[in-house]
C-alpha cells in the first residue's frame, strides 16, 4: 500500500524525508514575464493513502490494505486506523462533524489569538486584541508612539485593550485625515500572515521551551473535553488525558519535517486536529533517512502520536487550495459570504 520510489541522481544528497517533501510540494509557476520557460507537471498522488477510501473499503468487506490495521478501542465509537510499522500512530478519519469543524475554525480565528495567548505577531507588535473584528471592520494597526494627542484619543481601544499598548487599531481614513505619518499595517494582512497561536502554557519559540512565567489562561474547557475524548485510543486503560498546552498552526503553504520534542513527558499523546483545506501529511521514522508514509488529511480528521510515534519526523509538504481539490465545499456552506471574505488566504 505504501513504499518508496526510484531515487533520481540529483536527489542522492537529500534525505528520504526531504525527497518526499520535494515530491509532493506545490511549486508555484514562475512570473509570466520571466524569461524562464514555464514547466507544468501534475503531482503523482497514486501512493498517497486516502483513509476515506480505507474506511469505505473496511465497511464494505471488513478488510484493510496491507500494512494498515483497524484499531479496536473499547468505548471509543469512531473508526481508528494504524500502521503496523509505526506503533503509537493513530488516524481517526472524519472525527468531527461539519458543525464541529465550523465552530472550531471560528474559535481558531476569533478567540484563540486573543491575549494573553501569544502569536507570531506578539514579538513585533505586542498583544493584539480583537484582530478578527478589526479585519471585518477594515481597520489598520497603528504605532501609537509619536502621534499627537488628538489622534491617540481617536484610536480604538476595547475593554481588554489597554491604552498603554504600543499599537492600536484605527480606521485608516481617520489617521490619513489628520495628515500624520505613522507606521501601520492592515488588519487583513496581519490575519493573512498569522502562523501560530499558543493556548494554555505559553511556548517560548526563542528558547524552544514552555515558559510558566508568561501570563496565560487555561485551555478552554470544550477544547480540553474534545482532546480528552479523542486521545482515548492512545491512552492506557483507566488513564485520562490532561492537556496543558496547545499550539494552533495556521498554514500558509507547508510545514517542514520536524519532531514535537519539547515536552518533558513523552508518554502522553499529541492530539492533532485538522481544520480547513485538504493536505498531505508525511509520517517518517526516527531518522530523516527513513522513507515517510504519505497520507491525505482532511478537515475533521484527527491524528494521535504517542509512544514510539512521538520520535517520528512528520510534516505537511502540500496544502490543496483549489475549489475542488481542497474538499471544503460542505464546510464553506457553514459560513457567511462576509466570513469567507475575511478567511481568504487562510488554509
Amino acid at each position: 500500500m505504501y513504499g518508496t520510489t526510484a531515487q533520481l541522481p540529483e536527489d542522492t544528497e537529500r534525505t528520504a524525508f526531504r525527497r518526499a517533501e520535494k515530491r509532493y510540494k506545490l511549486y508555484k509557476p514562475p512570473n509570466p514575464k520571466s524569461r524562464k520557460k514555464q514547466v507544468s507537471s501534475l503531482t503523482d498522488l497514486s501512493e498517497v493513502i486516502d483513509f476515506n477510501v480505507v474506511l469505505e473499503s473496511f465497511r464494505l468487506n471488513g478488510v484493510t490494505p496491507p500494512g494498515i490495521s483497524r484499531f479496536d478501542c473499547p468505548g471509543f465509537h469512531r473508526p481508528v486506523f494504524c500502521f503496523d510499522d509505526r506503533p503509537g500512530f493513530y488516524f481517526i478519519p472524519g472525527a468531527l462533524s461539519i458543525e464541529e469543524q465550523s465552530y472550531w475554525i471560528r474559535e481558531s480565528l476569533q478567540t484563540f489569538p486573543q491575549p494573553p495567548n501569544r502569536t507570531n505577531h506578539t514579538a513585533t507588535y505586542g498583544p493584539i486584541y480583537e484582530l478578527f473584528s478589526a479585519v471585518e471592520n477594515q481597520k489598520v494597526l497603528i504605532q501609537v508612539e509619536g502621534l499627537s494627542t488628538d489622534v491617540k484619543l481617536g484610536l480604538s481601544s476595547s475593554e481588554n485593550s489597554p491604552q498603554s499598548s504600543r499599537y492600536l487599531f484605527s480606521e485608516a481614513r481617520m489617521v490619513a485625515s489628520k495628515g500624520e505619518a505613522c507606521k501601520s499595517v492592515a488588519a487583513s494582512v496581519l490575519l493573512r500572515k498569522l502562523r501560530w497561536s499558543t493556548l494554555g502554557l505559553q511556548f517560548d519559540w526563542s528558547k524552544r521551551n514552555y515558559d510558566v512565567a508568561l501570563p496565560h489562561n487555561k485551555i478552554p474547557d470544550l477544547l480540553c473535553q474534545l482532546a480528552k475524548k479523542m486521545a482515548g485510543p492512545a491512552m492506557p486503560a483507566d488513564n485520562e488525558f490532561q492537556p496543558e498546552a496547545a499550539i494552533v498552526n495556521y498554514f500558509g503553504d507547508m510545514l517542514g519535517g520536524h519532531l514535537d520534542d519539547m515536552e518533558a513527558d513523552w508518554s502522553k499523546p499529541i492530539v492533532s486536529i485538522s481544520l480547513g483545506c485538504k493536505a498531505i501529511f508525511l509520517l517518517g521514522g526516527k531518522s530523516r533517512e527513513d522513507s515517510p508514509i504519505a497520507m491525505f488529511l482532511r478537515s475533521g480528521d484527527i491524528v494521535l502520536m504517542s509512544g514510539q510515534a512521538r520520535e517520528c519526523f512528520h510534516g505537511i509538504p502540500r496544502i490543496f487550495t483549489g475549489d475542488e481539490s481542497a474538499d471544503v465545499s460542505a464546510l464553506l456552506s457553514q459560513f457567511s459570504s462576509e466570513e469567507r471574505s475575511s478567511y481568504r488566504g487562510l488554509h
